[in-house]
């Protein structure tokens, strides 16, 4: 099938976007937005999930019933990360990196964090560095971070609830999170000392298709077929 008209999720701190992506022409030729918010209550700040989906399918399928879409791809921005758990719901929220709770921790994260050398990542405050976030939610959410079958960089999570495929993706590890080490091209040390190698999924190229939408996911935008989604990048890489 000849992709032309991509429907693309840009999900950033501020705004989440739906856009039909022309690629014959490479503009977009039809948007909807809706402004994010941070929720407040719970255990810490976090991402209202639930809200971006929803949004995120009804612009799909109001554009898509105006412009055939050929495929999906994702694009968030960086800093974040979700614990999914094995049914795949989230084990815990998806923090807010500018939350300071993870400096908390940070005399005991520093001793653990990879060189400069190994990850090419500057010391940040809060969870703008994703393993100082995954760090802190291991140590005071010991029960709910056991329940993690999956840590996905978030473009990656959202192409998961699209098509229950489980993927990496370089652009979002290697966004200043302490995760990969640029000098073997793998996971890096703070993984391996935090045991944490068996949760993150095999890495994928931006490009790949991951898989086709859900059954449910189909049915909910209202498609006549199952359409491919792409793995996702990071917005600023991207």
């Amino acid at each position: 099938m000849t992709i032309r008209k991509v429907g693309v999720i840009d999900i950033g701190k501020s705004n989440a976007k739906v856009a039909v992506v022309d690629l014959d022409s490479r503009t977009e030729i039809a948007v909807r937005k809706q402004q994010n918010f941070v929720v407040q209550e719970g255990k810490y700040p976090h991402f209202d999930i639930d809200k971006i989906m929803d949004f995120a399918l009804r612009a799909l399928r109001e554009l898509n019933a105006e412009i055939p879409l050929d495929a999906i791809s994702v694009t968030t921005h960086g800093a974040s990360a979700a614990l999914v758990a094995e049914d795949g719901g989230l084990a815990l929220p998806v923090l807010d990196y500018e939350f300071a709770g993870p400096d908390q921790l940070k005399a005991e994260y520093e001793k653990l964090r990879p060189t400069f050398t190994e990850s090419f990542t500057p010391r940040l405050p809060g969870g703008l560095n994703l393993g100082a976030q995954i760090f802190w939610l291991s140590r005071c959410f010991p029960e709910d971070f056991a329940r993690t079958r999956w840590i996905l960089p978030y473009p990656q999570y959202w192409s998961f609830r699209l098509t229950g495929v489980a993927a990496g993706e370089i652009t979002s590890l290697g966004c200043h999170t302490d995760l990969w080490d640029f000098t073997t091209d793998l996971y890096s040390s703070l993984v391996m000392k935090e045991g944490w190698l068996d949760k993150p999924p095999a890495v994928r190229p931006a490009s790949d298709v991951l898989g086709v939408t859900l059954p449910e996911i189909t049915e909910a935008l209202g498609l006549k077929r199952p359409l491919p989604v792409y793995s996702g990048i990071h917005d600023s890489n991207a």
